[in-house]
């Protein structure tokens, strides 16, 4: 297959994460985590971060945010969330399962984007004990529609969940792209923002398969391991998920992927400009493109063998990996062109 925009699922490993396996192949090691690539690896993050933390690795982004959450509630708790959130649309419960039944709150949102006051609102609504008492908020950084809090956005979040007593959890899928987007230290925007833990995405930033668990207030990690384990999570091999991680964090990869990531979003929506009933549906601010287009151009191109979701408003999303070329951006955007043009003429 061709290189696709539809997921930045679809692309391979990058040359850091891949090189970095290699090397954790050559010869035996401990098994559970016990071996010096996953103690390298949570080192680096601690470093990277600049804060001593407890960091876990796990398979997916699910595992990593329904573990997470259900380790900052019991089953009686609730989670609070934009309406639009990752955990909320596409986890298939799995937050409510693996706490054992807390509930998610949703709350509107624009652009995926939770406000302190959003926040107060549903925390503040009930009080009575018929009702899940509210434990947690999550954000998704960046949103499901590729927009980025700022770091004045986050830090008012931290503060409304601490004078109301909630833990603050960051979904970070793509953090490196929110990091490259806003142009700050991945500590400025976790724990000096004020989050409790953040689930730290490595495979959409190049990798194969692998999260990260990354606890800045290191009371809430006690058992995770225990959770990690009971949950299928606790990988034998351990080194194959966390090696990647130091090719990535040492090499700088984890930072220069996104960039490039980001880049070429903001690049493939400016070959777009002046196409008629073609538009951008929300600000480029990472490396997704959502674009509104009449039915009959995206129809024309699903038959040109693009690939693309409309799970949002019905637009198509766009996105942009670590190893995205221009060249097919190019193509994409001239079929674009082409299709909105006969659709014209057609009318």
């Amino acid at each position: 297959m061709d290189q696709q925009f539809a997921s930045d699922n679809y692309a391979g490993l990058c040359p850091e994460a891949w090189q970095a396996m290699a090397e954790a192949n050559a010869g035996h090691a401990p098994a559970y985590g016990d071996d010096p690539w996953t103690a390298r690896a949570a080192d680096r993050f601690r470093a990277l971060f600049g804060t001593e933390c407890e960091v876990f690795f796990v398979f997916n982004g699910t595992a990593a945010n329904a573990l997470a959450l259900a380790a900052l509630c019991q089953s009686y708790h609730s989670v609070i969330c934009a309406e639009a959130a990752h955990v909320e649309t596409d986890e298939c419960g799995a937050p409510e399962f693996f706490s054992n039944g807390s509930k998610l709150l949703v709350a509107p949102a624009s652009g995926g984007r939770l406000t302190p006051h959003a926040i107060r609102t549903l925390a503040t609504a009930r009080g009575d004990i018929h009702y899940p008492k509210p434990r947690a908020v999550t954000i998704t950084q960046p949103t499901e529609t590729g927009e980025v809090y700022s770091l004045a956005e986050i830090r008012a979040i931290a503060a409304e969940c601490r004078a109301l007593g909630l833990r603050l959890h960051m979904d970070g899928a793509r953090f490196a792209n929110a990091c490259a987007s806003l142009g700050c230290s991945p500590a400025e925007m976790t724990w000096q923002a004020g989050v409790d833990v953040l689930c730290f995405g490595g495979t959409k930033n190049g990798m194969a398969v692998g999260e990260a668990v990354i606890f800045f207030n290191r009371a809430l990690a006690e058992d995770f391991d225990y959770r990690c384990k009971q949950a299928g999570q606790l990988a034998s091999k351990m080194r194959f998920l966390a090696a990647p991680w130091v090719g990535m964090l040492e090499s700088g990869a984890w930072l220069r992927n996104a960039a490039h990531g980001n880049a070429c979003a903001r690049d493939f929506a400016a070959m777009l400009d002046g196409i008629p009933g073609v538009a951008p549906m929300f600000p480029v601010q990472s490396n997704a493109v959502f674009l509104q287009a009449p039915p009959a151009v995206l129809e024309g191109l699903k038959e040109r063998g693009w690939r693309f979701y409309t799970f949002i408003g019905g637009g198509a999303r766009f996105m942009f990996a670590w190893d995205a070329r221009p060249e097919r951006m190019r193509a994409l955007a001239d079929d674009l062109r082409a299709l909105a043009a006969g659709a014209i003429c057609q009318g």
